[in-house]
Protein backbone atom coordinates (compact mmCIF):
# COMPACT_ATOMS: atom_id res chain seq x y z
CA UNK A 1 0.00 0.00 0.00
CA UNK A 2 1.51 3.41 -1.23
CA UNK A 3 1.23 6.44 1.52
CA UNK A 4 1.97 9.95 0.48
CA UNK A 5 1.67 13.37 2.03
CA UNK A 6 -0.22 15.58 0.70
CA UNK A 7 1.98 18.80 -0.34
CA UNK A 8 0.71 21.56 1.09
CA UNK A 9 -0.14 24.64 -1.38
CA UNK A 10 2.17 28.39 -1.19
CA UNK A 11 -0.96 29.78 0.86
CA UNK A 12 -1.29 27.22 3.34
CA UNK A 13 2.61 27.40 3.61
CA UNK A 14 2.23 30.92 4.27
CA UNK A 15 -0.34 31.27 6.76
CA UNK A 16 1.58 28.46 8.50
CA UNK A 17 4.52 31.00 8.59
CA UNK A 18 2.72 33.70 9.83
CA UNK A 19 1.33 32.37 12.69
CA UNK A 20 4.10 31.10 13.83
CA UNK A 21 5.84 34.37 13.80
CA UNK A 22 2.40 35.89 15.61
CA UNK A 23 2.81 32.70 18.24
CA UNK A 24 6.30 33.63 19.17
CA UNK A 25 5.71 37.82 19.39
CA UNK A 26 2.75 37.19 21.58
CA UNK A 27 4.76 34.63 23.90
CA UNK A 28 7.44 37.00 23.84
CA UNK A 29 5.06 40.45 24.64
CA UNK A 30 3.88 38.46 27.69
CA UNK A 31 7.09 37.57 28.69
CA UNK A 32 8.28 40.78 28.36
CA UNK A 33 5.10 42.05 30.80
CA UNK A 34 6.10 39.60 33.27
CA UNK A 35 9.65 39.38 34.03
CA UNK A 36 9.93 43.42 33.40
CA UNK A 37 6.89 44.90 35.43
CA UNK A 38 5.37 41.52 37.62
CA UNK A 39 8.32 39.51 38.41
CA UNK A 40 11.05 41.48 40.04
CA UNK A 41 11.25 40.86 43.60
CA UNK A 42 11.68 44.70 44.36
CA UNK A 43 8.06 45.26 42.94
CA UNK A 44 6.90 42.57 44.90
CA UNK A 45 3.93 41.87 43.03
CA UNK A 46 1.93 38.54 42.23
CA UNK A 47 -0.24 37.16 39.69
CA UNK A 48 -1.89 33.89 38.73
CA UNK A 49 -0.51 31.14 36.07
CA UNK A 50 2.61 29.33 36.66
CA UNK A 51 4.29 32.45 36.86
CA UNK A 52 2.02 33.69 40.11
CA UNK A 53 3.04 29.88 41.37
CA UNK A 54 6.92 30.94 40.60
CA UNK A 55 6.15 34.39 42.46
CA UNK A 56 5.00 32.18 45.41
CA UNK A 57 7.35 29.79 46.09
CA UNK A 58 10.40 32.53 45.99
CA UNK A 59 8.04 34.53 48.54
CA UNK A 60 7.71 31.70 50.55
CA UNK A 61 11.76 30.50 50.18
CA UNK A 62 12.86 33.60 51.11
CA UNK A 63 10.48 34.22 53.92
CA UNK A 64 10.91 30.60 55.63
CA UNK A 65 13.98 29.38 54.18
CA UNK A 66 16.65 32.17 54.34
CA UNK A 67 17.72 31.42 51.05
CA UNK A 68 19.16 34.69 49.88
CA UNK A 69 18.13 36.34 46.68
CA UNK A 70 20.61 35.81 44.20
CA UNK A 71 19.09 31.88 44.36
CA UNK A 72 15.76 33.19 44.90
CA UNK A 73 15.40 35.28 41.48
CA UNK A 74 15.97 31.82 39.56
CA UNK A 75 12.80 30.19 41.49
CA UNK A 76 10.24 31.67 39.29
CA UNK A 77 11.59 30.68 35.84
CA UNK A 78 12.51 27.65 37.18
CA UNK A 79 9.05 26.75 38.52
CA UNK A 80 7.42 28.38 35.24
CA UNK A 81 9.55 25.96 33.33
CA UNK A 82 8.32 22.67 35.25
CA UNK A 83 4.63 23.99 35.66
CA UNK A 84 4.01 24.47 32.00
CA UNK A 85 5.87 21.33 31.01
CA UNK A 86 3.89 19.43 33.77
CA UNK A 87 0.14 20.74 32.51
CA UNK A 88 1.26 19.75 29.20
CA UNK A 89 2.13 15.96 29.55
CA UNK A 90 -1.49 16.32 32.13
CA UNK A 91 -2.85 18.25 28.77
CA UNK A 92 -1.98 15.38 26.12
CA UNK A 93 -3.19 12.47 28.64
CA UNK A 94 -6.75 14.21 29.01
CA UNK A 95 -6.94 16.13 26.18
CA UNK A 96 -4.83 14.04 23.13
CA UNK A 97 -2.29 14.62 20.50
CA UNK A 98 -4.40 17.24 18.29
CA UNK A 99 -4.19 19.85 21.64
CA UNK A 100 -0.51 18.91 21.76
CA UNK A 101 0.20 20.67 18.82
CA UNK A 102 -1.46 23.72 19.48
CA UNK A 103 0.03 24.64 22.47
CA UNK A 104 3.62 22.82 22.39
CA UNK A 105 4.60 26.62 21.40
CA UNK A 106 3.64 28.14 24.03
CA UNK A 107 4.68 25.83 26.37
CA UNK A 108 8.42 26.13 25.42
CA UNK A 109 8.28 29.86 24.46
CA UNK A 110 6.96 31.49 27.20
CA UNK A 111 9.32 30.46 29.57
CA UNK A 112 12.69 30.64 27.59
CA UNK A 113 11.64 34.21 26.95
CA UNK A 114 10.85 34.93 30.45
CA UNK A 115 14.01 33.55 31.27
CA UNK A 116 15.67 35.86 28.85
CA UNK A 117 14.36 39.15 29.95
CA UNK A 118 15.05 38.22 33.23
CA UNK A 119 18.85 37.88 31.70
CA UNK A 120 17.89 41.57 30.52
CA UNK A 121 16.77 43.10 33.44
CA UNK A 122 20.03 41.87 35.33
CA UNK A 123 22.02 43.17 32.37
CA UNK A 124 20.23 46.50 32.98
CA UNK A 125 20.19 46.38 36.86
CA UNK A 126 24.44 45.66 36.72
CA UNK A 127 24.42 48.72 34.19
CA UNK A 128 23.40 51.10 36.93
CA UNK A 129 20.37 52.53 35.69
CA UNK A 130 17.96 50.54 38.34
CA UNK A 131 17.55 47.54 39.97
CA UNK A 132 14.81 46.40 37.27
CA UNK A 133 13.25 48.48 34.40
CA UNK A 134 9.85 48.10 36.15
CA UNK A 135 11.42 49.30 39.59
CA UNK A 136 13.00 52.68 37.32
CA UNK A 137 9.97 53.42 37.04
CA UNK A 138 9.50 54.81 40.37
CA UNK A 139 5.53 54.30 40.46
CA UNK A 140 4.64 50.69 41.45
CA UNK A 141 1.06 50.99 40.04
CA UNK A 142 2.78 52.28 36.22
CA UNK A 143 4.22 49.14 36.91
CA UNK A 144 1.33 47.18 37.22
CA UNK A 145 -0.56 48.86 34.62
CA UNK A 146 2.42 48.11 32.01
CA UNK A 147 2.63 44.88 33.27
CA UNK A 148 -1.06 43.78 33.03
CA UNK A 149 -1.48 45.31 29.59
CA UNK A 150 1.62 43.83 28.34
CA UNK A 151 1.10 40.50 29.25
CA UNK A 152 -2.57 40.44 28.46
CA UNK A 153 -1.44 41.80 24.61
CA UNK A 154 0.73 38.94 24.41
CA UNK A 155 -1.70 36.49 25.19
CA UNK A 156 -4.43 37.88 23.04
CA UNK A 157 -2.43 38.01 20.05
CA UNK A 158 -1.70 34.43 20.98
CA UNK A 159 -5.54 32.92 21.27
CA UNK A 160 -6.37 35.61 18.23
CA UNK A 161 -4.86 32.89 16.19
CA UNK A 162 -6.06 29.61 17.84
CA UNK A 163 -2.79 28.97 20.25
CA UNK A 164 -2.61 28.81 23.48
CA UNK A 165 0.44 29.83 26.02
CA UNK A 166 -0.08 26.74 27.72
CA UNK A 167 -0.02 26.36 31.70
CA UNK A 168 -2.68 27.07 33.83
CA UNK A 169 -4.98 27.54 30.40
CA UNK A 170 -4.87 23.60 30.50
CA UNK A 171 -7.20 22.57 33.54
CA UNK A 172 -10.07 24.70 32.30
CA UNK A 173 -9.92 23.18 29.03
CA UNK A 174 -9.84 19.58 30.83
CA UNK A 175 -12.98 20.60 33.38
CA UNK A 176 -14.86 21.95 29.96
CA UNK A 177 -14.27 18.73 28.63
CA UNK A 178 -15.18 16.25 31.39
CA UNK A 179 -17.49 18.16 33.86
CA UNK A 180 -18.97 21.19 31.36
CA UNK A 181 -17.35 23.48 33.52
CA UNK A 182 -17.07 27.25 31.56
CA UNK A 183 -13.56 28.04 30.96
CA UNK A 184 -13.67 31.46 31.67
CA UNK A 185 -14.76 30.68 35.21
CA UNK A 186 -12.66 27.79 35.32
CA UNK A 187 -9.41 30.58 34.55
CA UNK A 188 -10.92 32.88 36.96
CA UNK A 189 -11.05 30.54 39.98
CA UNK A 190 -7.62 28.87 39.21
CA UNK A 191 -6.09 32.93 38.91
CA UNK A 192 -7.73 33.79 41.85
CA UNK A 193 -6.87 30.61 44.07
CA UNK A 194 -2.79 31.24 43.37
CA UNK A 195 -3.86 35.21 44.19
CA UNK A 196 -5.29 34.28 47.50
CA UNK A 197 -2.88 31.58 48.25
CA UNK A 198 -0.42 34.67 48.46
CA UNK A 199 -1.22 35.38 51.88
CA UNK A 200 0.56 32.50 53.02
CA UNK A 201 3.89 34.28 52.24
CA UNK A 202 3.11 36.86 54.61
CA UNK A 203 4.31 39.88 55.63
CA UNK A 204 6.43 39.09 52.94
CA UNK A 205 3.38 39.73 50.21
CA UNK A 206 1.14 42.47 51.48
CA UNK A 207 -2.53 43.77 51.49
CA UNK A 208 -1.59 46.02 48.84
CA UNK A 209 0.95 43.72 46.95
CA UNK A 210 -2.19 41.30 46.41
CA UNK A 211 -4.00 44.41 45.43
CA UNK A 212 -2.02 45.03 42.85
CA UNK A 213 -2.25 41.41 41.51
CA UNK A 214 -5.63 41.80 40.84
CA UNK A 215 -5.11 45.04 38.92
CA UNK A 216 -2.72 43.10 36.79
CA UNK A 217 -5.65 40.45 36.65
CA UNK A 218 -8.74 42.88 35.68
CA UNK A 219 -5.94 44.45 32.86
CA UNK A 220 -4.82 41.08 31.74
CA UNK A 221 -8.76 39.54 31.32
CA UNK A 222 -10.12 43.39 29.85
CA UNK A 223 -7.08 43.43 27.40
CA UNK A 224 -7.70 40.27 26.11
CA UNK A 225 -11.25 40.22 25.50
CA UNK A 226 -11.04 43.32 24.07
CA UNK A 227 -7.94 42.67 21.89
CA UNK A 228 -8.32 39.37 20.70
CA UNK A 229 -11.06 39.58 18.41
CA UNK A 230 -10.04 42.85 16.42
CA UNK A 231 -10.68 41.84 12.82
CA UNK A 232 -12.76 39.63 13.41
CA UNK A 233 -15.80 42.00 14.12
CA UNK A 234 -18.43 42.39 11.87
CA UNK A 235 -21.75 44.17 11.23
CA UNK A 236 -24.98 42.34 10.61
CA UNK A 237 -27.71 43.86 8.87
CA UNK A 238 -31.21 43.15 8.44
CA UNK A 239 -33.46 44.79 5.90
CA UNK A 240 -36.78 44.58 5.74
CA UNK A 241 -38.36 45.98 2.19
CA UNK A 242 -40.82 45.52 -0.74
CA UNK A 243 -37.96 46.23 -3.16
CA UNK A 244 -35.97 43.03 -1.52
CA UNK A 245 -34.83 41.50 -5.30
CA UNK A 246 -33.29 44.69 -6.04
CA UNK A 247 -31.58 45.50 -2.74
CA UNK A 248 -30.54 41.87 -2.55
CA UNK A 249 -28.72 42.03 -6.24
CA UNK A 250 -26.70 45.82 -4.96
CA UNK A 251 -25.62 43.88 -1.90
CA UNK A 252 -24.42 40.83 -4.41
CA UNK A 253 -22.69 43.35 -6.90
CA UNK A 254 -21.93 46.69 -5.35
CA UNK A 255 -20.63 45.51 -1.70
CA UNK A 256 -19.70 42.10 -2.87
CA UNK A 257 -21.29 40.28 -0.10
CA UNK A 258 -23.40 37.44 0.27
CA UNK A 259 -27.19 38.29 1.50
CA UNK A 260 -29.96 35.64 3.04
CA UNK A 261 -33.09 35.88 2.02
CA UNK A 262 -35.87 35.25 5.08
CA UNK A 263 -39.54 34.68 5.19
CA UNK A 264 -41.12 36.88 7.69
CA UNK A 265 -44.37 37.88 9.12
CA UNK A 266 -45.38 41.43 10.41
CA UNK A 267 -46.89 41.58 13.81
CA UNK A 268 -49.75 43.74 13.41
CA UNK A 269 -51.17 43.13 10.46
CA UNK A 270 -49.89 39.77 10.05
CA UNK A 271 -48.62 40.04 6.42
CA UNK A 272 -45.94 38.41 4.71
CA UNK A 273 -42.69 39.82 4.06
CA UNK A 274 -39.15 39.39 2.77
CA UNK A 275 -36.44 40.49 5.39
CA UNK A 276 -32.98 40.58 3.90
CA UNK A 277 -29.21 39.78 6.46
CA UNK A 278 -26.49 40.17 5.67
CA UNK A 279 -22.78 40.61 7.18
CA UNK A 280 -20.33 43.28 5.90
CA UNK A 281 -17.27 45.17 7.40
CA UNK A 282 -17.31 48.37 9.09
CA UNK A 283 -16.39 50.68 6.28
CA UNK A 284 -18.97 49.22 3.85
CA UNK A 285 -21.58 50.61 6.14
CA UNK A 286 -22.20 53.66 4.71
CA UNK A 287 -22.42 52.17 1.30
CA UNK A 288 -25.41 49.86 2.43
CA UNK A 289 -27.26 52.03 3.83
CA UNK A 290 -26.81 54.96 1.33
CA UNK A 291 -27.88 52.07 -1.63
CA UNK A 292 -30.69 50.63 0.55
CA UNK A 293 -32.50 54.64 1.03
CA UNK A 294 -31.92 55.07 -2.69
CA UNK A 295 -33.59 52.09 -3.49
CA UNK A 296 -36.07 52.46 -0.86
CA UNK A 297 -36.34 55.33 1.57
CA UNK A 298 -38.93 53.39 3.59
CA UNK A 299 -37.06 50.37 4.13
CA UNK A 300 -37.10 49.20 7.86
CA UNK A 301 -33.06 48.42 8.58
CA UNK A 302 -31.65 46.97 11.93
CA UNK A 303 -27.78 47.00 12.41
CA UNK A 304 -25.92 45.12 15.01
CA UNK A 305 -22.34 44.02 15.45
CA UNK A 306 -21.12 40.34 15.78
CA UNK A 307 -17.55 38.86 17.57
CA UNK A 308 -16.76 36.64 14.32
CA UNK A 309 -17.96 35.57 10.98
CA UNK A 310 -16.46 32.79 9.25
CA UNK A 311 -17.15 31.31 5.87
CA UNK A 312 -16.91 32.08 2.20
CA UNK A 313 -16.55 36.14 1.37
CA UNK A 314 -15.28 37.28 4.82
CA UNK A 315 -11.78 36.53 4.38
CA UNK A 316 -11.11 37.98 1.18
CA UNK A 317 -11.84 41.17 -0.45
CA UNK A 318 -15.35 40.03 -1.55
CA UNK A 319 -17.22 37.78 -3.80
CA UNK A 320 -17.87 37.52 -7.64
CA UNK A 321 -21.78 36.50 -7.58
CA UNK A 322 -23.39 35.78 -10.97
CA UNK A 323 -25.30 38.94 -12.17
CA UNK A 324 -29.08 38.98 -12.62
CA UNK A 325 -29.17 37.92 -16.26
CA UNK A 326 -26.77 34.90 -16.07
CA UNK A 327 -28.90 33.42 -14.07
CA UNK A 328 -31.18 30.47 -15.34
CA UNK A 329 -34.06 31.67 -13.20
CA UNK A 330 -34.81 35.26 -11.90
CA UNK A 331 -35.96 34.59 -8.61
CA UNK A 332 -34.23 32.15 -6.23
CA UNK A 333 -36.38 33.09 -3.20
CA UNK A 334 -39.77 32.94 -4.23
CA UNK A 335 -42.89 35.34 -2.79
CA UNK A 336 -44.83 34.15 0.64
CA UNK A 337 -47.35 32.29 -0.24
CA UNK A 338 -50.51 34.24 -0.78
CA UNK A 339 -48.82 37.59 -2.10
CA UNK A 340 -48.07 38.66 -6.05
CA UNK A 341 -45.03 37.70 -7.53
CA UNK A 342 -42.62 41.14 -6.87
CA UNK A 343 -45.42 42.71 -4.13
CA UNK A 344 -46.13 46.32 -4.34
CA UNK A 345 -42.80 47.98 -4.75
CA UNK A 346 -41.44 45.56 -7.60
CA UNK A 347 -40.62 47.01 -10.84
Amino acid sequence: MKFSLKKPTKRQVEKFALNSIIIVFGNALAAMGAAFFIVPEGLGFVMGGTTGIGILVRNLLGLYSGVSATVTEWIVQIVVWVGNIALFVVGVIFLGKKFAMGTLAGTLLYPGFLSLFNLCNKLYANSGLGESIGESLGDPLLSAIFGGLLFGLGIAIVVRVGASTGGTDIPPLIFQKYFNVPISMSLWAIDGAIILLQFTAWPAVTLSRIGYGIVITLLTSITVAKVSPIGMRRTQVKIISNHYLEIRDMILTKISRGVTVLYGQTGYLKEDCHMLLTVISRRQLVQLKSEVHRIDPEAFMTISEVSEVRGRGFHSDGVDFLMKEDREEEEIAPPPKGKKEGGDGEN
